[in-house]
């Protein structure tokens, strides 16, 4: 059935106007007219082999415009967020403009070919259509022999400071067409009722509240544009119902990330018996005991830990959680390190109890009770140079902290406060 199937074509054709419209099952906003076929044919010419007919059928429907939904593919071996928001169209400001990219996507080959000392290309065999700014992009193959027609998502790699990320760039296969790379998009909530921070839906249903009150899209078909638009949101709950979850990796991450966002420890143990591995990763490379830690789901935690979670060594060194003391003992026995910086990043998020009870056993493993005080001094000085660092400049008006004034300041008084026991 196609998403737009409740709708009339008179109605399509009043939401067409207004920049909306569906293609593949899913809809593209800020949708521009139809790419006019003299456009198409100067792309042509810059290719290798013909266009897909996929993006044919794509082009002559529109040039380009918005998407608003989620993407996740295995890239690297990270499970990585694609932010596929953007089909590419000629004349676009910014990073949008197709022409744009085509020409950026020859001078690096230029460039790499000048390097490689062979003959400069003049022609793509994968042709840059869409993506969100310089950080992700898609591709679609033209080159003929067995990728032709597929689509490829490209992602740009962060500084090794962005834990869990990738830190270099890498390509992922999406689909082995456009039609197949449309369906994958998808919806992690549902638009109406969202349960993260920042929904993919919010772009949508933003541009449909400006046609509305600034346009005037009539209400009432907004909201059956909503309606549609929500086919796409994915659920776990049916597959776990009628058994057949085992076989749905990528809902089984959702059933997982909605477990910890519950912190529902019995949704994890159900989770567990199936024939799923709990040290994937679930977000970059960070597996569920590390989202969960992240998220203070103790629930949740002690539940991955019964079921054979692995914990990485790290887990806890930039943890900014308030964990109760008993949560941060297991996992330190599950493998967590514990140190002197640990410990004072736990004491200044006012965690004293936490704080205390891995300082007890870090300073019984040490052979020296004062070497073991210099350390903890050393680490606190350190993370309490950097906190008023920041608080300095936030007052200056030179830096916008998460933390804000009040939330440095506090995190400085609490690492004052914290004394460290004695044996």
């Amino acid at each position: 059935m196609n998403h737009e199937g409740s709708l009339s074509q008179t109605e399509l054709a009043v939401l067409r106007e207004h920049g909306v419209l569906w293609f593949a099952n899913r809809v593209i906003f800020a949708a521009q007219p139809p790419m006019s076929e003299a456009a198409i044919a100067a792309i042509a010419a810059q290719c290798v082999g013909a266009l897909p007919q996929d993006l044919l059928d794509l082009w002559r429907c529109t040039a380009g415009g918005r998407l608003a939904y989620d993407l996740t593919v295995n890239m690297a071996g990270n499970e990585e967020a694609i932010s596929w928001c953007e089909l590419f169209y000629n004349g676009s400001k910014g990073y949008r403009d197709l022409a744009g990219w085509i020409d950026h996507e020859l001078e690096l080959a230029s460039d790499a070919a000048e390097e490689n000392g062979t003959e400069t290309p003049t022609q793509l065999g994968l042709l840059p259509i869409g993506g969100f700014e310089y950080c992700d992009r898609i591709y679609v193959v033209t080159q003929p022999g067995p990728k032709y027609g597929a689509v490829y998502a490209w992602k740009h790699g962060l500084p090794p400071a962005w834990e869990y990320q990738l830190h270099e760039d890498s390509v992922a296969r999406i689909a082995n067409s456009l039609r197949e790379a449309f369906a994958a998009l998808h919806l992690d909530d549902d638009p109406l009722a969202p349960t993260s921070q920042y929904p993919a839906s919010d772009a949508f249903l933003d541009y449909l509240e400006t046609r509305v009150d600034e346009f005037g899209l009539p209400r009432e078909l907004a909201d059956a544009a909503i309606r549609e638009y929500s086919r796409a949101v994915v659920t776990w709950r049916d597959a776990f119902a009628d058994g057949t979850l085992a076989d749905k990796p990528a809902l089984i991450l959702l059933a997982i990330a909605e477990a910890i966002r519950t912190d529902d420890g019995s949704l994890i143990q159900k989770l567990a018996q199936l024939p799923y591995d709990l040290n994937r990763p679930m977000r970059g490379s960070a597996p569920p005991i590390v989202i969960a830690t992240q998220a203070g789901a103790v629930h949740a935690i002690a539940a991955l830990l019964a079921n054979g979670a692995g914990v990485p060594a790290n887990i806890l060194e930039r943890n900014e959680a308030m964990l109760p003391a008993s949560t941060l003992l297991a996992l330190a026995t599950h493998g967590a390190a514990i140190n002197a910086a640990v410990i004072a990043m736990t004491a200044a998020l006012g965690n004293t109890d936490g704080a205390k009870a891995l300082a007890q056993g870090w300073i019984a493993e040490q052979k020296v009770t004062a070497a073991a005080s210099t350390m903890y001094q050393a680490a606190a000085n350190s993370l309490r140079a950097d906190l008023a660092n920041s608080l300095e400049r936030v007052r200056a008006g030179k830096l916008g902290h998460y933390l804000g004034e009040a939330g440095l300041a506090q995190r400085i008084a609490n690492l004052d406060g914290f004394a460290l026991p004695t044996r």
